[in-house]
């Protein structure tokens, strides 16, 4: 058994230690808005929080996780940036086919968390292991700014 706090809620999975997060967020606990891109760490659609730090989850034992706070999309909207980035996202109209959106957003949340005025290239270091396939690069610069700019005002 491990024991996870996952998006604020204490949950006591019964998965072997070396089982990815992924598989226990989606599979245990049918968590599935993070997604499974590349099961190597290089895509960044199973990005999720781990104490607040963007973490691959595909990548990720869920006995890294023992004891610490897992939060996922589906709990990032609790958070201040989380809030900000998703009003972003639907006001600059982000996703086209949505499938990497839920990485880019948890690694867009952690970076406004710590910043709140992000550089250009403190947006690039942050977003750089999410890939788009679709390309919306552009519209996700401009949400990360625009929701630097909304949190700062709240």
């Amino acid at each position: 058994m491990v024991s996870l706090v996952v998006n604020g809620k204490i949950r006591e999975i019964d998965a072997a230690p070396d089982t990815p997060l992924l598989w226990v967020l989606r599979d245990s606990l049918r968590l599935t808005g993070t997604k499974f891109g590349c099961g190597i760490a290089q895509c960044g659609a199973c990005t999720v929080h781990l104490d607040g730090e963007p973490v691959r989850s595909c990548a990720t034992p869920v006995s890294a996780a023992a004891g610490k706070k897992v939060t996922t999309i589906e709990g990032i909207g609790a958070t201040r940036a989380g809030k900000a980035v998703q009003a972003a996202w639907i006001r600059h109209d982000v996703p086209q086919c949505g499938y990497c959106q839920s990485g880019q957003i948890m690694s867009a949340s952690a970076l406004l968390a710590k910043k709140r005025a992000p550089s250009d290239a403190d947006i690039d270091a942050a977003m750089s292991g999410n890939v788009c396939r679709c390309g919306t690069y552009n519209q996700i610069r401009a949400a990360i700014k625009d929701a630097a700019a909304s949190a700062k005002g709240a």
